[in-house]
Order: structure tokens, then sequence, then C-alpha cells
């Protein structure tokens, strides 16, 4: 089947002001985060975001929820979901309430069928409660390599037409345009199908400098010197085999620990009492106090033999 043709969302009419639309609600986007991104809203297609967990692959669909004044609606997904919890569901205990409830009355099988088949005794789940708002939204289908190669089949009729086949119904059609994210871990090769009806955008860890903007726009009270050594230490941390480097995200709660502790530097003690905020597995927290915790009780900086490579 064609992939169906949408008018551009309305909004930003550069890459630019994508970009500068997206730092006004907190989001720092790369070059190619705000160009895919702005180009997803004018030519209407979904985006799959791949890239390691915590590199900012969800917030960027909050940041354009806020910067569209769009309703964010979130399908997280897991294994075993199914079309029942992602798509609809119907309503079967109303529905044998009312057929008991008529039982009495003199009608056919028929006419009792086709009435507790309809939208009284539908349960919208994410994917359908977006393409059948009346406003238009922002679908976040989050995580989808978590699921099988199944629902990825069944995804494909909202990817490429936003419509929603319903036996009972017929065909329900998007009425407005959502704009559509799939985020992805890389845990599993995603199927060619669905690749093809999305643009695509890879995010990674950003390097210092630009981490430091990060962490400096949503800490701005934070010494900017004490800002680069948490940073670099960061990305010291990052480079280690650890089962989970810390997320962007966690680089801000340990800067914001940072500022309400009142702390000027970061030595080995006060390294060792936070270190939790940004390393969250036993192993890990061992690993890096051996090599991070050790390097900065000897008063050597994080850059030194490379650690804070961006």
């Amino acid at each position: 089947m064609a992939d169906a043709t949408y008018p551009p969302t309305e909004g930003q009419h550069t890459v630019a002001e994508t970009r500068a639309s997206l730092a006004s609600v907190g989001y720092l986007a790369d070059e190619s985060a705000a160009l895919v991104t702005h180009l997803a809203q004018r030519l209407g297609k979904p985006v799959l975001v791949e890239g390691p967990a915590g590199v900012g692959k969800t917030e960027l669909a909050k940041a354009l929820s806020r910067a569209t004044g769009r309703e964010l609606i979130r399908l997280q997904c897991y294994e075993g979901l199914d079309e029942a919890k992602a798509l609809y569901e119907w309503n079967y205990r109303k529905q044998l309430l009312r057929i008991q409830a008529e039982a009495t009355e003199e009608r056919s099988a028929g006419d009792s069928f086709d009435e507790i088949f309809t939208d009284e005794f539908l349960l919208t789940r994410p994917l359908l409660t977006a393409i059948a708002s009346e406003e238009p939204v922002v679908l976040l289908i989050d995580e989808i390599d978590k699921t099988d190669q199944e629902f990825e089949a069944m995804l494909l009729e909202v990817l490429s037409d936003f419509q929603i086949s319903i036996p009972e119904l017929g065909v329900v059609e998007a009425t407005t345009h959502p704009i559509v994210l799939l985020t992805s871990n890389n845990s599993r090769e995603l199927t060619e199908a669905l690749k093809r009806r999305c643009l695509y955008l890879w995010l990674d860890y950003p390097d210092v400098e630009r981490e430091i903007e990060i962490v400096r726009l949503h800490t701005p009270d934070l010494d900017e010197a004490l800002t680069r050594r948490l940073v670099e230490i960061i990305h010291m941390v990052r480079e280690l085999d650890l089962k989970k480097p810390p997320s962007i995200a966690e680089s801000i709660d340990w800067a914001r620990a940072l500022l309400l502790l009142g702390a000027d530097d970061i030595d080995a003690e006060l390294f060792a009492q936070t270190m939790s905020i940004i390393v969250k597995h036993r192993t890990d927290i061992d690993l890096v106090a051996d090599r991070v915790g050790v390097r900065l009780a000897n008063g050597l900086s994080p850059q030194a033999n490379g650690g804070a490579a961006g």
C-alpha cells in the first residue's frame, strides 16, 4: 500500500526555527536532530529515533509536545504488548450487561450484535486515541525494540496511512495529523517495512562541550568550572564497560545535587558520596569507584589520559 500524503503540520518554517523552538523548552537539539524533526513536521512522516538509553530520545518527543503545544500521547512498549493494549478493545462486560438487559425484549440477534459494537463499547488505547483525536497530538511509541515483529506489522497501517481498521466499525482515519516518534535502544534490528515508513535519526551521547551547554541550561546557577569538571567526570565514567552508563538526565540530576550541597569542587570524597546519582548498578559502582574514584583521590584530572574525549 502506498504511503498516504498529508499536509505539513503548522509550525516552524526553517530548521533554525525548529531548533530555537526546542531550545526554548529546554531541549538543545544538534543539527541532525533539528533537521529530522523539522522535516518530519513538514513532510508529515514518522521518525524512528535510535540510540543508547539515556541520550534524550524520549525527551525529544516531550520537547516537541511542549514546543508545539500538542498533547503528548505515549505508548510504552514492552515484551508481549498486543493490539488490545495498543489499539483498542471491546468492553465485553458492558456488552454482556446490555445483552442481558435486552434479553426480555423482542429483538433479533442481528440487532443485538449491531448495537453492542459501537463507540459506546469501545475502549480506546494510545494508538487509536492519537488517530481519533480532534486536536493535533504528538504520538510517542517508546522502546519499540521491546516488541516483536508481529507488533511492528500491526503498526504499519498507522505509520503509512494514519488510520486504524476496526472490523466491526470500519476504518478510523486521522482528522488531524499527529507528529509520530518511535524510539529504540537498538536492542534488536527492526524490520525494513517499519524503517521504510519513517525518517531516521540516530542520537548518541553529546560531546563534552555540548553536554556542558545542556547541563548549564538546566542548572544555570552552578559554577561554570564545576559544571565542566562534572561533565568531564561523566565522560570518563561512560568510557568504562558499564551495565548502564550515566544518562544526560542523570548528569543534570548530579548537577542539581551539587548545587543543593553548595559544592565548589568534586573531590574523591564528594564523588564517593554522590556517585549513586549517576551509577545505579552494584558492579558498576565498584568499577567506577576503582577507576574514577582512585584517579580523583590521586588528584588527576578527568581529562588526563583521554578521559574526557567527546
